[in-house]
């Protein structure tokens, strides 16, 4: 069946016909046509689908590989990237060993200290583009690296797409977080933005991150986006930077 391409209502008149065609694969991605993983059509079937050249599904899909919503794998096609692949396992965590190899000390000792119900606050509400006293799943957890408590996070994700996440099921999960709401909750992060700045913590911080109460943390406060740039994940975390530092790649 041929999807018609956007209206003008939907899109402004000027926008590229290329970029409509992105916007439609946006749709089909964000409605689980395809899951994270699975391969996508040919860019042949696409353009037969949308009634556009080829060129154009070209470039659509180029910029959603450079979007790191899909990739391209020689000789097989272009698959929905997901976070459960080993090259994208740590896309947002940018506190790396001093060494300045993540891989080399292994996946990080996941503890979950809480993970409970509540009422969104006003600034969370905000953050996730809900209101306040709306229903949120508030989840504290300790990242360890070889046995050294490293990474303190808090983090904020709206009730209804999480309902029936538990502590019990965080706890039970091998892989990565993101690779978990892709697989059991059909969510997810596609993007993310970040706020980092530097602070003292709290005995309760220090105490869980094995720290004097005196020393300072790396603060970062990130929000992880889905597909449209819809608000998903607010999270905030205290980074150790005694034997780890932050790195980002620029350009």
């Amino acid at each position: 069946m041929n999807t018609p391409l956007l209206t003008d209502t939907a899109t402004p008149s000027f926008s590229p016909l290329y970029q409509q065609i992105k916007t439609l694969i946006l749709q089909s991605l964000q409605a689980g046509e395809w899951k994270p993983g699975e391969p996508i059509p040919s860019e042949m079937d696409l353009a037969a689908r949308f009634r556009v050249s080829q060129g154009t599904v070209r470039k659509a899909i180029d910029e959603l590989a450079a979007e790191n919503l899909v990739v391209r794998r020689q000789g097989k096609g272009t698959f929905v990237a997901t976070h459960a692949e080993q090259h994208v396992q740590y896309r947002f965590l940018k506190l790396v060993p001093d060494s300045g190899d993540i891989n080399t000390e292994g996946p990080a000792e996941r503890t979950i200290v809480d993970c409970r119900r509540l009422r969104a606050s006003a600034d969370v509400a905000r953050a996730l583009a809900l209101r306040s006293g709306d229903a949120v799943l508030q989840v504290r957890r300790v990242l360890a690296y070889r046995g050294v408590p490293t990474i303190l996070e808090d983090l904020w994700l709206p009730g209804l797409p999480f309902k029936g996440l538990t502590a019990e099921r965080l706890r039970a999960s091998r892989g990565p977080m993101y690779a978990m709401f892709e697989t059991e909750f059909g969510v997810r992060m596609v993007r993310a933005e970040e706020k980092i700045r530097a602070v003292l913590p709290d005995a309760e911080q220090a105490a869980l991150l094995d720290v004097a109460a005196g020393i300072p943390l790396l603060s970062v406060e990130r929000l992880a986006h889905t597909y449209h740039d819809t608000p998903m994940e607010l999270r905030r975390g205290l980074y150790r930077t005694d034997t780890h530092h932050y790195r980002n790649e620029l350009g």
